[in-house]
């Protein structure tokens, strides 16, 4: 790996945006692909930022800090990589449930299923099931990733589940639950393929479900 790229994904690590954007920029300049500076400086970095936040190391505002530097340099390589048609580990259409209205959890997780190479459709908060359903036949997604934090809009991921399986689309597409209140037996119970406690570990259930798909 070369000093640009090294300095680049300690930048990631630190959470400097501003030196991020810069050295991607150089990046750049001594002719690395816009697909070595994201595989061997970006997702690199953001596994690190991944490992501290899964350790105590890291909370909630170093990831955020760290993600924005991860989109300075995105911003500039996105252009360029969507021209050369990158391969991506996958397409995920992420959302909160329908009724919950909280949104911290799900962006963490959409932040770091970026930064793990992966292409992400976020539909926001109180996603009604049939807009799920839509989402992967439009973008045509491996995964969807449903979040809840209030034990009274759990339920809404068993329909999504339901609807999913009414529109003849659950055999196509892997489904993984997370939010506060969510457990391991609520996803096997409602039928989900995946569960994850954290966005780090989100990010390691995703690549595991794509693989088995």
């Amino acid at each position: 790996m070369t000093d640009t790229l090294n300095a680049l994904k300690e930048a990631i690590i630190v959470g400097n945006a501003p030196a991020a954007k810069e050295l991607t920029e150089k990046a750049l300049g001594e002719n690395l692909s816009a697909k070595q500076i994201l595989d061997e400086a970006l997702i690199p970095g953001m596994a690190v930022v991944g490992e501290k936040f899964k350790n105590n190391e890291y909370y909630v505002p170093e990831v955020l800090i760290a993600a924005r530097a991860m989109y300075s340099a995105l911003d500039i390589l996105r252009p360029i990589l969507s021209k050369s048609e990158v391969e991506t580990e996958g397409t995920v259409v992420i959302g909160t449930v329908k009724g919950d209205l909280h949104d911290i959890g799900k962006n963490l997780v959409r932040m770091m299923l970026e930064g793990g190479g992966f292409r992400v459709i976020d539909l926001g908060v109180d996603v009604a099931p049939e807009k799920f359903v839509e989402a992967v036949r439009e973008h045509n997604a491996q995964i969807v990733a449903m979040s809840a934090l209030l034990t009274t809009t759990m339920p809404s991921m068993k329909v999504t589940i339901d609807t999913l399986k009414n529109a003849g689309m659950r055999e196509k597409v892997k489904v993984m639950v997370g939010g506060a209140p969510v457990t391991q037996a609520w996803a096997d119970e409602i039928g989900a393929d995946g569960y994850a406690p954290d966005a780090a570990s989100a990010v390691d259930k995703a690549k595991e479900l794509v693989r088995v798909n």
